[in-house]
């Protein structure tokens, strides 16, 4: 059996032929190719968009994606979501001592086959060793660039009351999955991880309309919490309707059974967006065209009130006040 050894972080011969036989190959591009201490890019020009994320997540595969996928995806989506053109990515691997050769080059090519969905190259990267027991296998690290077609201003600045809150999806697949994996509990369901690239998706939203105000990939904290970070500050509320928030049945029963609540839970690969209220509908059919929007909601509204709050309405008419998570009700889930 093939593992990484310590050598294989000494920079030497063993260092040199992991890059060559695994990098190299799998993500082979001119740029990339340079194969020097840095990567020079040419004729990036205007705005620009950098971001850069660390994946962490244990395991490292799981029904509908790996650490790879999910490296990617997160890169892009948090690009997309500003409205820039995903185009570069860097990564550095932290690999422990011992993990299997084999399982590298299966989360690199995975990589390497979600970054050409996605249309962008990985141009640089890195590797290190740690010591068996100083790690969990393998973290990766990422830095994404992108580059704006357009000035559209999608941080919620023109947030106003009447404005519709969209989700793409339902709500917590990705963190449950991740939990019932981890802890190994036979729940008889069909939940995978939602873990996808939404570039395309937001794309299509954008193309749809120009009167989107704030878009958002719902990642650790779930919708509550992403939904409560936008409203800081703000002279207005907004109001969730529950029976309008899609989530799968069986994620809603093993919420229930483990005393979670949907609504904190990760997803990997679904939008909220606040929208105008003239262009709501228009902007649903768009999302229900594309695969990753099949299911997409109105779900709640901006309201006239001066708290910056989130507020969720029950089916039984009910009002409870949404917060920001207090601690990670499932941690290293990306």
């Amino acid at each position: 059996m093939d593992i990484i050894t310590l050598a294989h972080g000494s920079g030497g011969k063993k260092t040199h032929d992991l890059i060559n036989k695994i990098f190299y190959r799998h993500f082979n591009n001119e740029i990339l190719m340079q194969q020097g201490d840095s990567s020079i890019i040419e004729n990036i020009g205007g705005k620009i968009a950098v971001t850069t994320d660390s994946y962490v997540i244990n395991p490292i595969f799981f029904p509908g994606g790996d650490i790879g996928k999910l490296s990617i995806c997160g890169t892009v989506n948090d690009l997309a979501v500003s409205g820039a053109i995903p185009l570069y990515i860097t990564v550095g691997f932290i690999m422990e001592e011992g993990l299997e050769i084999k399982d590298l080059e299966r989360i690199v090519i995975s990589m390497a086959e979600a970054a050409e969905r996605c249309g962008v190259k990985i141009i640089a990267g890195d590797t290190k060793v740690v010591e068996r027991g100083k790690g969990d296998k393998i973290y990766i690290n990422t830095t994404g660039i992108g580059v704006f077609e357009n000035d559209l201003d999608l941080t919620g600045v023109r947030i106003k009351v009447g404005d519709k809150i969209i989700v793409s999806g339902t709500l917590g697949d990705h963190g449950i999955t991740i939990l019932c994996e981890r802890e190994e509990l036979n729940f008889e369901s069909q939940i995978k991880s939602d873990c996808n690239s939404l570039h395309l998706l937001i794309k299509d939203i954008l193309k749809t309309s120009k009167d989107v105000k704030f878009i958002r990939d719902i990642t650790r904290g779930g919708l509550s919490t992403t939904l409560k970070e936008i409203m800081q500050g703000k002279e207005m509320s907004i109001v969730l309707h529950k029976k309008d928030i899609p989530i799968r049945e069986d994620v809603s029963a093993i919420c229930e059974i483990l005393g979670f609540d949907p609504l904190y839970i990760a997803n990997e690969g679904k939008l909220v967006l606040i929208v105008s209220e003239d262009n709501a509908n228009k902007v649903i059919q768009t999302m229900r065209n594309n695969p990753l929007g099949k299911n997409a909601a109105v779900v709640g509204e901006i309201v006239k009130d001066k708290g910056g709050k989130v507020y969720l309405k029950t089916e039984i008419n009910g009002t409870r006040t949404l917060d920001m998570i207090e601690e990670d009700l499932i941690p290293r889930i990306c």
